[in-house]
């Protein structure tokens, strides 16, 4: 499995030092090296770009106006020289944020978070049995996660921790990259930071939603209409 990259900076010294990391990289293959967005949208519009190695602070059009841009963007890994950005990234689901001057070992780190994304990605499949599965990488290994055992995701920071009925796996992948490999009628997105199984739902109390596992989770207040008519629906019995 080889991931495609683009390369999309103004200044000549980043792209040459960006390019020289990806070769260094085996899963990594560099398809082009641009200036900048304009002339990049020619690969990303015909949807062979797995990855978007992406400078910020650029003239006309900013990296981040550039993604606001895409309906579906490739995974993203920004590349800046400015720390206030950062936030937004994140906000956007970018795979990580790395700023210059970027180091060979910060670079790895942040592709290697690609390449796992990128696996959970493609590895929503069905045993033989019919139980469908994923697998996400915790720490050195990849763990094999049944669907059916999940009872809620957390963000935290750039990482996500998946709790099922017996245990919680730590995993480098972003929230909303989960949230879209997930079957969206079986989980409901209840608040920015968690992502609750619909028939692990035990009870609803106020603005919180009680587990099968006892966990308390918040519900958004702008979410809460959503999320009760997904975990209700035709099943609230009238009087």
């Amino acid at each position: 499995m080889k991931l495609n990259c683009l390369i999309i900076d103004d200044e000549p010294v980043a792209r040459n030092g960006m390019e020289e990391y990806v070769r260094e990289i085996d899963f990594l293959h560099l398809v082009a090296k641009c200036e900048n967005p304009l002339k990049a949208q020619v690969y990303v519009a015909d949807a062979s770009i797995d990855l978007l190695l992406l400078d910020i602070q650029m003239p006309r059009l900013s990296g981040i106006e550039f993604l606001k841009t895409l309906k579906n963007p490739p995974m993203v890994i920004f590349t800046t020289a400015f720390s206030e950005y950062a936030l937004e990234g994140y906000a956007l689901d970018v795979i990580d944020y790395l700023m210059k001057p970027i180091s060979f070992e910060r670079f790895v780190k942040a592709v290697n978070k690609a390449r796992d994304f990128y696996t959970l990605k493609h590895a929503m499949v069905q045993s033989a049995d019919g139980q469908a599965y994923f697998f996400v990488k915790c720490d050195s290994k990849y763990e094999r996660i049944n669907t059916s055992d999940v009872v809620y995701a957390e963000a935290m920071q750039n990482y996500v921790v998946i709790h099922t009925i017996d245990r919680k796996y730590i995993t480098y992948i972003t929230f909303g990259g989960l949230e879209e490999q997930l079957s969206k009628s079986a989980f409901v997105k209840i608040h920015k930071s968690y992502l609750a199984a619909v028939d692990k739902v035990k009870a609803v109390e106020g603005n919180e939603l009680i587990m099968v596992t006892g966990a308390h989770l918040p519900v958004s207040r702008n979410l809460k209409d959503e999320v009760m008519n997904q975990i209700l629906g035709n099943n609230l019995l009238k009087r």
